[in-house]
């Protein structure tokens, strides 16, 4: 017997069908005579509309009344749920976020979760009840309903299998995994039945959309195994690693042979920023950045290029969503900076190939470098770390460079 939280996203829970058909799921977990909580998102659609009316009524509306709108999505489908359960004849409860309570500090809209008191749950469900829990939402200090961004839900459900001290976390989407590159690009690429923790976390942060960063950064710091399956795929196993049994995400050393690199992660939501003939003093970088992060404006990828006359090009990357608050910090610091022009392109992509194997192989980079100027695409900005290499180009060569990259690393599935 396994103690198991399973997450079931929007696209999962999208019509009655749906529910009932993860209502199954959720039987057959049953039926092997594990423990199951189960966390859900809002049906699909539900909490766009929901912000939608939010911003019709009052554009700056206030954060504490928005979050007791939209944590409705997630009650009204934990209560479906149940209802479902119950009428196949399985004991199953719903549980709000203040309910268990899942405790977060006051950031209404983008909460982050403090603590979790589960004995309840746990008390529960070694009874044979299924806990079916509102994921995305949780409980402030001052007793208001909070809720933790979009995507929240999947945070929800590590920090409760965290809590709960589960065997697993299996996170159903409507992909059956995570693969070493976007399929709709690369017809090529490969499922990965294992990937690493730091390797997830790299992919997610610089484009992969399977699973929130935040999910991610939780389930290594506590050690969370997290399995990455669909929920409109039969996986007619219990084993973990079974057919259609998706992705688990875990330790390094859990995994024995390590690639080079893993996956390769796209985004189309950077800008690039240039501010032009900065004089080349010490403080200027701390001014430029300072500014940014005062009016709340997250830097990526940052190089700079000294010239001879004794100024300096910064060039740095924002989200484009950033570009217009972007813009307006640098031209409160003109005066300050004294730079002569600022350039935006919002045309660019960035472009990362991640793997724990980097650590111990020489020359990833440069196969990258090398797979690109073979297409002729050149590089403007480059940015590393210890397992991922990033480098950012015109948008209008992202697909190119996938594809480029995915067959120079030998990721092409056979």
């Amino acid at each position: 017997m396994a103690r198991i939280v399973m997450k079931f996203g929007g696209t999962s829970v999208a019509d009655l069908d749906r529910i009932r058909n993860v209502a199954q799921r959720v039987k057959r977990e049953v039926d092997y005579g594990n423990q199951v909580a189960v966390v859900v998102s809002a049906m699909s659609g539900v909490t766009n509309q929901l912000v939608k009316w939010c911003t019709e009524l009052s554009p700056l509306h206030d954060a504490r009344e928005y979050d007791a709108v939209v944590a409705t999505g997630e009650q009204v489908t934990s209560g479906l749920l149940a209802i479902t359960l119950q009428e196949m004849g399985i004991d199953a409860r719903s549980w709000q976020g203040w309910q268990i309570p899942l405790r977060t500090d006051t950031a209404h809209g983008k909460a982050r979760i403090q603590s979790i008191e589960g004995a309840e749950l746990v008390r529960r469900m070694e009874t044979g009840q299924v806990a079916v829990v509102a994921g995305f939402q949780g409980i402030a200090p001052d007793n208001r309903i909070t809720t933790l961004g979009r995507g929240g839900s999947d945070t929800s459900a590590v920090a409760l299998a965290a809590a709960l001290k589960a065997d697993r976390c299996d996170i159903y989407t409507d992909v059956d995994g995570v693969y070493t590159t976007d399929p709709r690009i690369v017809p090529k690429a490969r499922k990965l039945a294992k990937i690493a923790y730091e390797e997830m976390l790299e992919l997610a942060s610089v484009g992969a959309k399977v699973l929130q960063t935040r999910s991610v950064e939780l389930a290594m710091n506590e050690r969370v195994r997290v399995r990455v399956l669909s929920s409109f795929l039969d996986a007619p196993t219990n084993d973990p690693l079974g057919e259609n049994a998706g992705t688990l995400v875990v330790d390094e050393d859990e995994i024995v042979e390590k690639e080079n690199v893993s996956g390769i992660a796209y985004s189309r939501d950077e800008a690039k920023i240039t501010v032009r003939r900065v004089p080349d003093r010490p403080g200027i970088a701390a001014a430029i950045f300072g500014k940014l992060s005062e009016d709340n404006v997250n830097v990526d990828m940052i190089v700079q290029n000294i010239s001879a006359d004794g100024t300096t090009d910064m060039t740095f990357t924002v989200g484009k969503a950033d570009l217009p608050r972007a813009r307006a910090a640098l031209a409160e610091i003109q005066t300050q900076i004294n730079y002569s022009e600022v350039l935006e392109d919002p045309n660019v992509a960035k472009i990362s190939v991640v793997g724990v194997g980097m650590r111990s192989h020489a020359g990833v980079a440069n196969t990258m470098f090398s797979a690109l100027a073979d297409k002729a695409i050149n590089i403007q900005v480059i940015s590393t770390s210890e397992i991922k290499v990033s480098v950012l180009i015109a948008a209008e060569y992202t697909e190119l460079a996938v594809r480029a990259l995915h067959t120079a690393y030998g990721l092409d599935a056979a």
